[in-house]
């Protein structure tokens, strides 16, 4: 399977919107830190070690005879910055691995829900995501990943401290289990920020669609544990799901108060946003965001029809800057992106309600 397969935006199984909450959870990441006994760590390594780590991480990998979902292996060094970005877009790497100009590599799965970074910030990084909640799925499939590569290697291992990572933060479990979470009407009611300000007292960060950071882009955000040391895998998971099924709680109630107390002011307000969606020449990606959030929260609530999250998932995807100068063949300036993201999204969302409309057997109209 070539790179190109995962340099789409189709088809991507953690964005299916399906699982558990699934319409506030938008998905689940589990992710295992780990390095090599034998290699210094990636900040000090040469290229030799380099090379090394990822020689014998794939091979493990990719020779596992217990490993249930075959993985793809992608050199990065050499690869076009444009595709780097688009692999950060989809969160199969992250900005710094896309950054560094030493050896770097991935091992993808070919649905997208299994990836490993091989000397991104540490020798290895496990990644399992899953749509909607669902942490106990997901530290299965990524303990599977890292059974299969310490049949093989030797990790940095101390028996009072944990695995050995380059970060003090992640020493211990290794592991950082992270929530996406989509919470619009706790954001328009202004209780957002207290949810944030509270959350490092229980142990957890808030950070935003890209991680350590990013900023909360379209009231989507990020909860990760913060403590590795001292709890065993299973006390993180489960002290992350209760702090989430809390958090899913109030978004619903903050929904069912915005509708019961101004609800014409709120289907204004998602009309409106579906109208900038359906007809709009030029959209910065901010506003196109805040747009695709309201409209979602329109569907949830079932304000406005016709229009499946798949859409507005793909739109999400679409309108970055990577994704962009991929689909029109160039290099674009801001403004340029503006305009086609404008284009893009017009016409997908325009399609999906023709299509919906001829579905069910009405006549359709030109927007």
């Amino acid at each position: 399977m070539k790179i190109d397969h995962f340099l789409k935006g189709d088809n991507i199984s953690w964005m299916a919107g399906d699982g558990e909450h699934g319409d506030i959870v938008m998905s689940t990441r589990i992710r295992l830190a780990r390095n090599m006994s034998a290699y210094r760590f990636p900040r000090a390594f040469s290229e030799e070690e380099a090379m090394a780590v990822d020689r014998q991480v794939s091979s493990a990998l990719l020779d596992c005879e217990t490993l249930q979902t075959p993985l793809y292996h992608f050199d990065l060094g050499q690869r076009p910055s444009l595709q780097k970005q688009i692999l950060v877009e989809k969160h199969l790497i992250s900005p710094q691995l896309a950054k560094k100009e030493r050896i770097g590599s991935i091992l993808v799965s070919e649905d997208e829900s299994i990836s490993v970074m091989i000397n991104e910030e540490d020798h290895i990084r496990i990644q399992c995501l899953e749509p909607g909640l669902n942490l106990k799925k997901s530290l299965l499939k990524a303990n599977e990943i890292d059974d299969c590569i310490e049949k093989q290697v030797n990790y940095a291992f101390d028996e009072q401290f944990g695995y050995m990572t380059t970060c003090p933060t992640n020493v211990g479990t290794g592991l950082r289990a992270s929530v996406m979470m989509h919470l619009p009407a706790l954001t328009m009611t202004n209780q957002v920020r207290a949810l944030i300000n509270m959350m490092p007292r229980l142990g957890l960060i808030v950070r935003g669609i890209y991680g350590e950071g990013t900023e909360a882009v379209g009231n989507y955000y990020q909860i990760s544990n913060q403590v590795t040391l001292g709890k065993s895998e299973e006390e993180i998971i489960q002290e992350l799901e209760t702090i989430v099924e809390q958090v899913v709680a109030k978004e619903v109630e903050a929904r069912k108060a915005m509708l019961e107390h101004a609800p014409i002011a709120i289907s204004d307000r998602l009309h409106r946003s579906l109208g900038v969606l359906q007809t709009a020449r030029i959209l910065s990606s901010t506003e196109a965001a805040n747009c695709l959030s309201n409209v979602r929260l329109g569907i949830d609530l079932g304000i406005i029809q016709r229009i499946p999250n798949e859409v507005l998932n793909k739109c999400m995807l679409i309108m970055q800057p990577g994704f962009l100068q991929q689909y029109t063949g160039t290099t674009l300036k801001p403004n340029e992106r503006d305009v086609y993201r404008a284009t893009l999204i017009r016409d997908m969302i325009g399609e999906a309600c023709q299509h919906k409309l001829e579905d069910e057997g009405e006549d359709s109209y030109d927007v």
